[in-house]
């Protein structure tokens, strides 16, 4: 399928958003590794906004810089989330609570471990009626994820928005599944070429189960490797690049997704 992306946000370690981040993507700037850093988000109320976890602030952050890139309206924007761990440092809590003698807990923790949690925030925050889809599929879910917001703007010929994010556990979950830091990316994704367009997307899979296009980077390269989200960097250098280049991401059961990257 062919869709085009109209928007980007991107929020991790040392990558303060895409604007902040396209020189070190595209290599012409230098990585320097630091504290993720979540921008305060105004659109939620204050109520909510403090029940909000890193999870939620990270794919609130990524959606709306990528929706307001695109110039759409949040609002009217079917949505996709896609998340390996869902809110990891709330989980933890949760677990810690269970294994307590009491086992009481807390119903703000109860609301947030729900893994669409996120989609109901992005609702309220951008007063959305619109359709929104949460799913995880482990280590490949930012793929799964691009595909499923990809078939809905190709069938639709419309916007979707998807926001792709992980955040760690800490121990001892963490040394069963970690996940080595919080990291987001959200795209605007439309079926149709406008003048919004930064470049055409060809998505296909195949049963080559080769290697995912890994980043010259070192620093970036542990960061796609060490989070699951993350796996879409590939896909923001060649975007930050603007040169054509097929982007190759493992799925699963053996399978791969190929995308050819094309400038507008």
């Amino acid at each position: 399928m062919k869709i085009f992306v109209e928007g980007v946000g991107v929020l991790g370690p040392g990558l303060c958003g895409w604007q902040a981040s396209q020189a070190i993507l595209a290599g012409t700037a230098a990585y320097i590794d630091a504290a993720l850093v979540i921008p305060p988000n105004d659109f939620l109320p204050s109520a909510e906004r403090r029940r909000t976890g890193p999870a939620v602030k990270i794919a609130l952050a990524v959606g709306c810089e990528a929706v307001a890139h695109a110039q759409r309206n949040a609002s009217e924007l079917p949505s996709v989330f896609a998340s390996s761990a869902g809110e990891g440092e709330n989980m933890q809590a949760i677990f810690e609570a269970l294994a307590a003698e009491g086992r009481e807990i807390s119903p703000t923790r109860f609301h947030n471990s729900v893994h669409n949690a996120p989609s109901g925030y992005w609702s309220i925050a951008t007063k959305s009626m619109e359709p929104s889809i949460s799913l995880a599929c482990y280590d490949d879910s930012f793929v799964a994820g691009l595909i499923e917001a990809g078939a809905q703007a190709y069938t639709d010929k419309d916007a979707v928005v998807l926001m792709s994010y992980d955040t760690p556990y800490t121990h001892p979950v963490h040394d069963a599944r970690p996940i080595s830091a919080g990291f987001g990316i959200g795209l605007v994704l439309s079926g149709n070429k406008t003048n919004r367009s930064l470049a055409g997307l060809e998505i296909s899979i195949s049963r080559n189960n080769g290697a995912s296009t890994p980043i010259a980077n070192p620093q970036l390269e542990s960061m796609r490797l060490g989070t699951p989200a993350a796996r879409g960097l590939p896909l923001l250098v060649a975007l930050a690049a603007r040169t054509q280049k097929q982007v190759c991401i493992n799925y699963v059961a053996g399978n791969q997704v190929n995308i050819m990257v094309q400038p507008c």
